[in-house]
Protein backbone atom coordinates (compact mmCIF):
# COMPACT_ATOMS: atom_id res chain seq x y z
CA UNK A 1 0.00 0.00 0.00
CA UNK A 2 1.39 3.49 -1.02
CA UNK A 3 0.93 6.48 1.78
CA UNK A 4 -0.30 9.77 1.02
CA UNK A 5 1.81 11.76 1.23
CA UNK A 6 4.14 9.74 -1.23
CA UNK A 7 1.78 9.20 -3.74
CA UNK A 8 2.99 10.10 -7.17
CA UNK A 9 1.85 9.68 -10.76
CA UNK A 10 4.82 7.14 -10.45
CA UNK A 11 3.34 5.44 -7.40
CA UNK A 12 0.12 5.21 -8.98
CA UNK A 13 1.22 3.25 -12.39
CA UNK A 14 3.11 0.91 -9.91
CA UNK A 15 0.47 -0.18 -8.49
CA UNK A 16 -1.78 -0.19 -11.39
CA UNK A 17 0.89 -2.48 -13.05
CA UNK A 18 0.24 -4.77 -9.70
CA UNK A 19 -3.51 -5.02 -10.59
CA UNK A 20 -2.80 -5.70 -14.23
CA UNK A 21 -0.53 -8.34 -13.34
CA UNK A 22 -3.12 -9.95 -10.88
CA UNK A 23 -6.25 -9.15 -12.96
CA UNK A 24 -5.58 -8.49 -16.34
CA UNK A 25 -6.04 -5.00 -18.17
CA UNK A 26 -9.62 -5.60 -18.29
CA UNK A 27 -9.50 -5.79 -14.06
CA UNK A 28 -7.72 -2.40 -14.22
CA UNK A 29 -9.91 0.78 -12.76
CA UNK A 30 -9.48 3.84 -10.78
CA UNK A 31 -11.69 2.31 -7.70
CA UNK A 32 -8.84 -0.63 -7.62
CA UNK A 33 -5.80 1.61 -8.11
CA UNK A 34 -7.40 3.64 -4.95
CA UNK A 35 -8.16 0.85 -2.96
CA UNK A 36 -4.03 -0.10 -3.31
CA UNK A 37 -2.57 3.30 -2.78
CA UNK A 38 -4.99 3.77 0.45
CA UNK A 39 -6.46 6.90 -0.75
CA UNK A 40 -10.07 7.55 -2.06
CA UNK A 41 -10.79 7.67 -6.04
CA UNK A 42 -11.13 11.47 -6.22
CA UNK A 43 -7.19 11.60 -4.83
CA UNK A 44 -5.94 10.02 -7.92
CA UNK A 45 -7.32 13.04 -10.21
CA UNK A 46 -3.74 14.86 -8.66
CA UNK A 47 -1.91 12.38 -10.32
CA UNK A 48 -4.03 10.96 -13.49
CA UNK A 49 -6.78 12.58 -15.29
CA UNK A 50 -8.87 9.47 -15.70
CA UNK A 51 -8.51 6.01 -16.19
CA UNK A 52 -7.84 6.79 -20.22
CA UNK A 53 -4.32 8.48 -18.90
CA UNK A 54 -3.54 5.81 -16.62
CA UNK A 55 -4.01 2.78 -18.69
CA UNK A 56 -1.76 4.98 -21.49
CA UNK A 57 1.01 5.43 -18.78
CA UNK A 58 1.11 1.77 -17.99
CA UNK A 59 1.36 1.20 -21.51
CA UNK A 60 4.59 3.58 -21.22
CA UNK A 61 5.64 1.67 -18.73
CA UNK A 62 5.45 -1.78 -20.43
CA UNK A 63 6.94 -0.25 -23.27
CA UNK A 64 10.22 1.18 -21.31
CA UNK A 65 9.99 -2.48 -19.48
CA UNK A 66 10.37 -4.40 -22.62
CA UNK A 67 13.07 -1.69 -24.47
CA UNK A 68 15.39 -2.28 -21.61
CA UNK A 69 15.09 -5.74 -21.10
CA UNK A 70 16.03 -6.14 -25.12
CA UNK A 71 18.23 -3.42 -24.69
CA UNK A 72 20.00 -5.99 -22.39
CA UNK A 73 19.86 -8.98 -24.72
CA UNK A 74 21.50 -7.64 -27.69
CA UNK A 75 24.11 -5.21 -26.22
CA UNK A 76 27.64 -6.20 -27.39
CA UNK A 77 26.20 -8.44 -30.10
CA UNK A 78 25.01 -8.21 -33.57
CA UNK A 79 23.76 -10.14 -36.57
CA UNK A 80 22.24 -13.75 -35.77
CA UNK A 81 23.28 -13.36 -32.39
CA UNK A 82 22.03 -10.63 -31.39
CA UNK A 83 18.17 -11.11 -33.46
CA UNK A 84 18.18 -14.66 -31.53
CA UNK A 85 18.58 -12.66 -28.43
CA UNK A 86 15.93 -10.32 -28.91
CA UNK A 87 13.33 -12.72 -30.16
CA UNK A 88 13.64 -15.04 -26.91
CA UNK A 89 14.08 -11.85 -24.70
CA UNK A 90 10.97 -10.72 -26.82
CA UNK A 91 9.19 -14.30 -26.08
CA UNK A 92 10.25 -14.66 -22.19
CA UNK A 93 8.88 -11.23 -21.32
CA UNK A 94 5.76 -12.33 -23.18
CA UNK A 95 5.43 -15.33 -21.26
CA UNK A 96 6.64 -13.95 -17.87
CA UNK A 97 4.18 -10.94 -17.71
CA UNK A 98 1.70 -12.19 -20.27
CA UNK A 99 -1.44 -10.00 -18.72
CA UNK A 100 1.01 -7.06 -18.51
CA UNK A 101 1.70 -7.66 -22.24
CA UNK A 102 -1.31 -7.66 -22.42
CA UNK A 103 -1.65 -4.12 -21.49
CA UNK A 104 0.64 -3.04 -24.12
CA UNK A 105 -0.59 -0.31 -26.36
CA UNK A 106 -0.83 -2.19 -29.95
CA UNK A 107 0.39 0.98 -31.39
CA UNK A 108 1.67 3.42 -29.69
CA UNK A 109 3.35 5.66 -32.55
CA UNK A 110 0.31 7.04 -32.95
CA UNK A 111 -0.56 7.75 -29.15
CA UNK A 112 0.81 11.53 -27.89
CA UNK A 113 1.39 9.96 -24.27
CA UNK A 114 3.18 6.75 -25.95
CA UNK A 115 4.80 7.86 -29.12
CA UNK A 116 8.31 8.95 -27.44
CA UNK A 117 8.58 5.06 -25.39
CA UNK A 118 7.24 3.45 -28.94
CA UNK A 119 9.98 5.12 -30.90
CA UNK A 120 12.35 3.70 -28.40
CA UNK A 121 11.57 -0.04 -28.78
CA UNK A 122 11.29 -0.06 -31.86
CA UNK A 123 14.60 1.58 -32.35
CA UNK A 124 15.62 -1.68 -30.74
CA UNK A 125 14.27 -3.76 -32.73
CA UNK A 126 15.79 -1.43 -36.17
CA UNK A 127 19.29 -0.97 -34.58
CA UNK A 128 19.65 -5.08 -33.97
CA UNK A 129 18.59 -5.59 -37.65
CA UNK A 130 21.53 -3.15 -38.85
CA UNK A 131 23.55 -6.00 -39.45
CA UNK A 132 21.78 -6.88 -42.26
CA UNK A 133 21.79 -3.50 -43.80
CA UNK A 134 18.27 -2.78 -44.12
CA UNK A 135 17.11 0.52 -43.68
CA UNK A 136 13.98 2.31 -44.01
CA UNK A 137 10.70 0.57 -45.82
CA UNK A 138 12.93 -2.98 -45.29
CA UNK A 139 13.84 -2.54 -41.72
CA UNK A 140 10.06 -1.97 -40.79
CA UNK A 141 8.99 -4.73 -42.86
CA UNK A 142 11.69 -6.88 -40.77
CA UNK A 143 10.27 -5.71 -37.61
CA UNK A 144 6.42 -6.24 -38.35
CA UNK A 145 7.88 -10.04 -39.06
CA UNK A 146 9.57 -10.38 -36.11
CA UNK A 147 6.70 -8.65 -34.11
CA UNK A 148 3.94 -11.29 -35.32
CA UNK A 149 6.13 -14.26 -34.92
CA UNK A 150 7.48 -13.27 -31.10
CA UNK A 151 3.68 -11.72 -30.15
CA UNK A 152 1.77 -14.99 -31.68
CA UNK A 153 3.80 -17.93 -30.55
CA UNK A 154 4.72 -16.41 -27.09
CA UNK A 155 0.73 -14.97 -26.82
CA UNK A 156 -0.45 -18.62 -27.47
CA UNK A 157 2.03 -20.47 -25.24
CA UNK A 158 1.27 -18.11 -22.20
CA UNK A 159 -2.27 -19.05 -22.86
CA UNK A 160 -1.53 -22.45 -22.99
CA UNK A 161 -2.80 -23.11 -26.39
CA UNK A 162 -0.01 -24.98 -27.51
CA UNK A 163 -1.32 -28.94 -26.48
CA UNK A 164 0.83 -31.39 -28.56
CA UNK A 165 3.48 -32.55 -26.55
CA UNK A 166 6.63 -32.22 -29.17
CA UNK A 167 8.85 -29.57 -27.55
CA UNK A 168 8.06 -25.63 -27.45
CA UNK A 169 11.35 -24.75 -27.37
CA UNK A 170 12.31 -26.79 -30.67
CA UNK A 171 9.47 -25.28 -32.23
CA UNK A 172 10.51 -21.97 -31.34
CA UNK A 173 14.24 -22.53 -32.53
CA UNK A 174 12.31 -23.25 -35.94
CA UNK A 175 10.51 -20.26 -36.16
CA UNK A 176 13.83 -18.17 -34.98
CA UNK A 177 15.82 -19.65 -37.91
CA UNK A 178 13.26 -19.36 -40.70
CA UNK A 179 12.87 -15.51 -39.70
CA UNK A 180 17.24 -15.33 -39.99
CA UNK A 181 16.61 -17.20 -43.10
CA UNK A 182 14.38 -14.48 -43.95
CA UNK A 183 16.74 -11.96 -43.34
CA UNK A 184 19.81 -13.22 -44.79
CA UNK A 185 17.42 -13.60 -48.33
CA UNK A 186 16.65 -9.84 -47.96
CA UNK A 187 19.75 -8.44 -47.23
Amino acid sequence: MVVRRTLTPAAVVEVALGIVDEHGPDGLTLAAVAQGCGVATPSLYKHVANLGELKALVGVRVLEDMTEQFTAAVLGMGGDEAVTALMHAYRAYVVAHPKRYAAMPMDPLHHPVQEAAGQKLVGVMYATLRGYGLEGPAAAHATRRLRVLVHGFASVESAGGFGLPEDLDETYDQIVRMYLASLRNQS
